[in-house]
């Protein structure tokens, strides 16, 4: 590990998780944002993952020594020194494309690309750029430092160096990679995201409340939290623009319920603002 060198692109919840992984595991990473205030917050979280992980005996490091670890900037120029660029940006095209435009340019030619996507296909993305052999995906669950399997996906263009190279990585990084096939969501999100937005539609509809969704969820098919909860943890946005990439991809059924476009209209974004299918403001989420 010592002798790589993880830029992380992207400091919201992900970013600043895979970054907490790569400290914790011995490595120094740069995660780079363009917003001040996502590097501040960041640090925040980060800390108290660092404070659990040594209260949880995952490191004998203190939370100070593991920060030292990890470099914060806002100068995209630091992706030229680094052996791997795993991107956590916004689910958008127009974002993308602007971001793998500019580390193309950035990065030596050899450095590979994980992007951590939620469903735009791996091959679109290589194609803006100038190695599309070295860029793959690896879709990180939240939280990552808590969620062993990671799933990584190789377009028609990826090659065996690239493959080998990033499930190495994971692997030094206490991660369980399964590599997939490219295709627009993989597999997580395109069987995920048609869950939340059915459960979604029986909320709005009154057949159940989200916390008799969720203990359903959990009761009878084991779920952790259940498909309400795990929405409101990866954010109503990011679930909604994940459901338009489906939607074109595959049609109208991952059409988003309309009560999911209304939450994003109210501002209940999920826990980032406090409040989505949960209040978080309470002391007991759901009340």
């Amino acid at each position: 590990m010592s002798a790589r060198r993880i830029a992380i692109v992207g400091a919201g919840t992900i970013g600043a998780g895979v970054a907490q992984l790569v400290a914790e595991h011995g490595c120094e990473a740069v995660l780079v944002d363009h917003d001040p205030s996502a590097l501040e917050r960041a640090t925040v979280t980060m800390r108290r993952g660092f404070q659990l992980a040594r209260l949880q005996r995952r490191t004998t490091a203190s939370p100070g020594e593991l920060l030292a670890r990890v470099r914060l900037t806002g100068d995209l120029s630091a992706l030229g020194e680094a052996d791997f660029v795993i991107e956590n940006v916004s689910e958008r095209w127009s974002v993308k494309e602007e971001a793998y435009r500019r580390f193309d340019a950035i990065c030596a030619p050899e450095t590979i690309f994980a992007a951590n996507v939620s469903a735009i296909p791996i091959a679109r993305i290589a194609a803006v750029t100038t190695r599309p052999s070295r860029v793959a995906g690896v879709h990180f669950m939240n939280p990552p430092s808590a969620i062993a399997t990671v799933e990584v996906i190789r377009s028609p263009a990826t090659s065996d160096e690239t493959i080998t190279r990033i499930t190495s990585l994971l692997e030094s990084l206490g991660r369980r990679p399964v590599v997939v096939r490219d295709a627009v969501g993989f597999v997580i999100n395109r069987v995920l995201m048609g869950a939340i937005n059915e459960a979604a539609a029986v909320v709005a509809e009154g057949t159940a409340s989200a916390p008799d969704v969720d203990r359903l969820f959990q009761g009878c098919l084991g779920h952790k939290m259940g498909p309400l909860r795990t929405a409101d943890l990866i954010g109503i946005g990011t679930i909604v623009d994940t459901l338009e990439v489906l939607r074109d991809a595959y049609g109208e059924r991952f059409a988003p319920c309309p009560l999911l476009e209304e939450m994003i209209r109210d501002g209940r974004l999920g826990r980032k603002t406090g409040r989505g299918f949960y209040n978080y403001d309470s002391e007991e989420a759901g009340e």
